[in-house]
């Protein structure tokens, strides 16, 4: 189990529980000095996944408003953490063994507030870039198969999802 005390002091991360169970939200540390910033994105030495880190890859939306889901995984686990922009992600717990099943999450992450968002298998996941030129670095558990795709897809209104962005 991941003493997330010892990494805040040791690293200087803090990291809380999502509304979904198994979903963590990570806030990152931004080592910056004159020459910019360096944010470590993931540590092997967080064990924040039950399978060591198979694949990884960026997705750029050019346009703010673009929606990418939803979709789960039996097996592969998913962590997000968008580089340059800001986007809005919407999760709902599809694990008819859950505590927390069809229950709906939403996370605001963006390069204001470095995050790292984990995604256990079995919860739908998807976002919408709130920026133009939004760069997502998505890190698998998993390699990608074409041929043997593990991933359930679905509407992205799935469940009643709303993605419009409310004025407060």
């Amino acid at each position: 189990m991941v003493d997330y005390q010892e990494l805040a002091q040791r690293d200087g991360i803090s990291a809380r529980d999502g509304k979904i169970k198994g979903v963590k939200i990570i806030t990152l540390k931004v080592n910056a000095d004159d020459r910019g910033q360096l944010i470590e994105c993931w540590r092997k030495s967080w064990e924040t996944l039950p399978t060591p880190v198979n694949q990884v890859y960026t997705i750029i939306d050019p346009v703010k408003g673009t929606v990418r889901a939803f979709h789960k995984h039996a097996q592969l686990w998913d962590l997000f953490h968008i580089v340059t922009g800001s986007a809005k992600f919407g999760l709902i717990d599809d694990r008819k063994d859950s505590e927390t099943y069809t229950i709906q999450d939403t996370i605001v992450i963006g390069d204001k507030n470095p995050t790292l968002i984990i995604v256990p298998p079995g919860v739908f996941h998807g976002w919408m870039s709130l920026q133009d030129n939004t760069v997502l670095l998505s890190i698998a558990s998993h390699e990608y198969d074409r041929k043997n795709t593990d991933e359930v897809r679905v509407q992205p209104n799935h469940n009643g999802y709303d993605w419009e962005v409310k004025g407060r």
